[in-house]
């Protein structure tokens, strides 16, 4: 029971304390909701700044999503090409391009 009225009279002392720093201008509130204007203002710019990280974000998610598919489509010319290496060790005719012979 003591460590009760303790604890109010705590949470008592302190909420008198910022009724008076409030009222004497000490703590500013231009809009008189209680929430002091320094919260007010770093609430605003975190959400600016969480809105920058987001398009951000957003912008690297369709880059990644570009490139896997690029990579997708080189795997599959990977797979034609590893069966291309597979009947060459067969002994089968080269199928791909031919090669580029200089003469000097």
């Amino acid at each position: 029971m003591n460590v009760l009225l303790i604890i109010v009279g705590v949470v008592a002392i302190i909420a008198a304390t910022y009724a008076v720093l409030l009222y004497t201008g000490k703590i500013k509130d231009r809009d008189g909701d209680f929430i002091p204007d320094v919260v007010e203002d770093t609430v605003e710019d975190i959400k600016e700044d969480v809105a920058e990280v987001k398009s951000e974000v957003k912008r690297r998610v369709k880059r990644v999503k570009e490139e896997l598919k690029d990579v997708k489509e080189a795997g599959k010319n990977l797979a034609k090409q590893s069966k291309d290496v597979v009947e060459a060790a067969k002994g089968g005719n080269r199928k791909g391009r031919n090669k580029i012979r200089y003469h000097y």
